[in-house]
């Protein structure tokens, strides 16, 4: 059994009368036509901003302990310039929160599985069996109509190990609804009750799995796991990684068609980007006003900053002290490599070591073979002597 990616941006999906389209879509406007962008966002200076500001001491208190970038980051918002950093959980839930936009988290789901589905409702995270420190900008775990379990997460960078970490993630996924649907059904549970569990990933900045040369222009990645002999089972696991930061450069971002109107609106920077999203996909125009009204609720908006803050100092701990641990393990590897390659080396020394002394052992051997026969030679050689003497002897007695 091995797990089979399929690399593909939706244009090279096959169609299907699932598959979703940009007609007459839930947020499409009502007249029909679309209003200049930039008159939802209108332009302010930086000192109007600050005066309106001031009058909510405690959210201006929060601004003043912002870093620059984030300062920076929430006067471009309320000056008209900038959109809110939607890949972030705070501002990426008051858009898209089911209850009150139910077709939008839909609809990017949809986009992303290539298949129409209905978020039911938002469920908790907490019984996860996992602990909660990865690097994640967002994370909403969602059911689907009739049954499916999908978690859509952000993360600013990949960990170590993603592979392995979305294999957890779905295997936790699995048990939760597992132990749920037993819980509910009982005696009359089958594991026929179980519905597929999406994992989907969507980073800012990619693994370097996503990042090769033959992957340059793909963006969403799908992987389940099949049989090499060609078997039908029904697995319940399926992955989806989407990488935000080769869509910006692919070739494939202006092609229209609902995936890349979510991708573009995630990947925002501006209020100009905002413009030409909507020029390409008008029922954007509904999300992009409610983003606008933002503006005129400063309290708000740094709340939502504020907490988005927090999370990300929180997740950086974790993933520096996951790094560290990373670090450690690679210099106790390479150690271990260093002390195995020096008992290799060892071990062939004493290899040779032992091919000599059994070299010279042969050698001594083979010479205390030759004395011993060189003693034999010798005591045959003097008793003949002695025999050629005692002869001699007889004869000279015989002559007198």
């Amino acid at each position: 059994m091995y797990n089979q990616n399929n690399n593909h941006h939706l244009n090279n999906q096959p169609i299907s009368n699932e598959k979703i389209t940009n007609h007459n879509h839930a947020s499409q406007p009502a007249n029909g036509s679309l209003i200049n962008i930039h008159q939802l966002f209108p332009t302010r200076t930086e000192k109007e901003c600050l005066a309106e500001l001031r009058k909510h001491p405690r959210s201006y208190f929060a601004y003043q302990n912002m870093t620059q970038e984030w300062k920076n980051r929430f006067l471009g918002f309320m000056e008209g310039t900038k959109t809110l950093p939607l890949t972030y959980d705070p501002f990426f839930k008051k858009l898209f929160n089911p209850d009150i936009y139910p077709e939008r988290l839909s609809s990017l789901i949809s986009s992303i599985i290539g298949t129409k589905v209905t978020v039911q409702c938002i469920l908790s995270n907490e019984d996860s069996m996992l602990p909660s420190t990865s690097l994640l900008l967002l994370d909403i775990l969602v059911q689907l109509e009739d049954g499916p379990i999908a978690n859509v997460e952000i993360q600013k960078i990949p960990y170590a190990f993603p592979g392995e970490r979305m294999s957890c993630y779905s295997s936790d996924l699995m048990l939760r609804q597992y132990t749920r649907v037993k819980s509910l059904k009982g005696s009359s549970f089958i594991y026929k009750d179980l519905k597929t569990v999406y994992t989907i990933v969507i980073y800012e900045k990619s693994p370097d799995a996503c990042l090769t040369d033959a992957l340059s222009d793909i963006y969403l990645h799908h992987g389940r796991t099949v049989f090499d002999t060609g078997i039908e089972l029904k697995l319940l696991q399926e992955f989806y990684v989407v990488a935000l930061d080769v869509f910006k450069e692919s070739k494939y971002a202006k092609d229209i068609n609902e995936l890349n109107a979510w991708l573009s609106l995630l990947t925002a920077q501006s209020v100009d980007d905002l413009a030409a999203l909507v020029s390409d996909y008008p029922w954007m125009e509904a999300i992009c006003k409610d983003m606008s009204e933002y503006m005129y609720d400063p309290e708000e908006v740094i709340t939502m900053f504020s907490e988005a803050l927090r999370m990300l100092d929180e997740n950086t701990v974790h993933y520096m002290i996951d790094e560290l641990q990373k670090e450690r393990d690679d210099a106790i590897t390479a150690l271990n490599e260093k002390e195995n390659e020096m008992s290799s080396m060892i071990s062939e020394k004493d290899a040779e070591i032992a091919t000599v002394l059994s070299e010279k052992n042969a050698m001594i051997s083979t010479l205390s073979e030759k004395d011993a026969e060189i003693v034999a030679v010798l005591s045959e050689k003097n008793a003949m002597i002695s025999e050629i003497a005692a002869l001699k002897a007889q004869l000279a007695a015989l002559n007198k």
